[in-house]
C-alpha cells in the first residue's frame, strides 16, 4: 500500500514540476501544497469509494492519516538509508550492504505490522464492507491518478 502511494506521488508530480524545472526547484511549501491537495483528493474519493457516514470521515480519515505518515516514516528512514550507500557505494563495507538489504527486505513485512495494527482500529470505525472494500479502493485511487498521468503524458505528446 505505501509503495503504491509513492509511486502515485512521484507519477502525479512529475507532470507538475516539468515545467517548474526548467526554472526553479519547488519550494518545501510548494511541495507541501501539493501534498496537502493529493491527501484531501484520496480523502474524498475513498469516502465515496467507502461510502462514508460524516460520523466515520472524521475519526477514519484522523487514523488513517497516523497511518499513512507511520508508513512514510518508515519508507524515508528506509529510501534515507539506501541513498546514502548509494552515494559512495567505493566507501561502503559488505557489512553495510548487508544490513542495508537486510532493511530492504524487511520493510514490507513492517509495513504489513503498521497495516494490521491499524486495521484493528479501522474495525471499530467501519463496517465489515468497508473494511473489504478499502484495499481496493486504495488500489483504484492509484489506477485513477496513473490513468491521468498518461493522459496528460500522451496529450504533450500530441502538441
Amino acid at each position: 500500500m505505501k509503495r503504491n502511494f509513492i509511486i502515485i506521488l512521484i507519477l502525479a508530480v512529475l507532470p507538475q514540476f516539468t515545467t517548474i524545472s526548467a526554472q526553479d526547484k519547488p519550494t518545501k511549501g510548494e511541495r507541501q501544497k501539493w501534498f496537502n491537495e493529493m491527501r484531501e483528493y484520496k480523502h474524498s474519493f475513498l469516502t465515496k469509494e467507502l461510502d462514508l457516514s460524516d460520523d466515520q470521515k472524521s475519526e477514519f480519515f484522523t487514523i488513517y492519516d497516523e497511518m499513512q505518515s507511520e508508513l512514510h516514516k518508515l519508507s524515508k528512514e528506509t529510501r534515507q538509508m539506501e541513498k546514502k550507500l548509494l552515494k559512495n557505494p567505493e566507501e561502503v563495507a559488505d557489512i553495510e550492504y548487508e544490513k542495508a538489504a537486510e532493511a530492504l527486505f524487511e520493510l514490507k513485512g513492517k509495513e504489513n505490522a503498521i497495516e494490521m495494527a491499524y486495521f484493528e482500529k479501522f474495525k471499530n470505525i467501519l463496517t465489515k464492507k468497508q473494511l473489504f472494500l478499502l484495499n481496493g479502493a486504495e488500489r483504484k485511487f492509484t489506477r485513477t491518478i496513473m490513468q491521468h498521468h498518461e493522459g496528460k503524458k500522451k496529450s504533450k505528446k500530441r502538441k
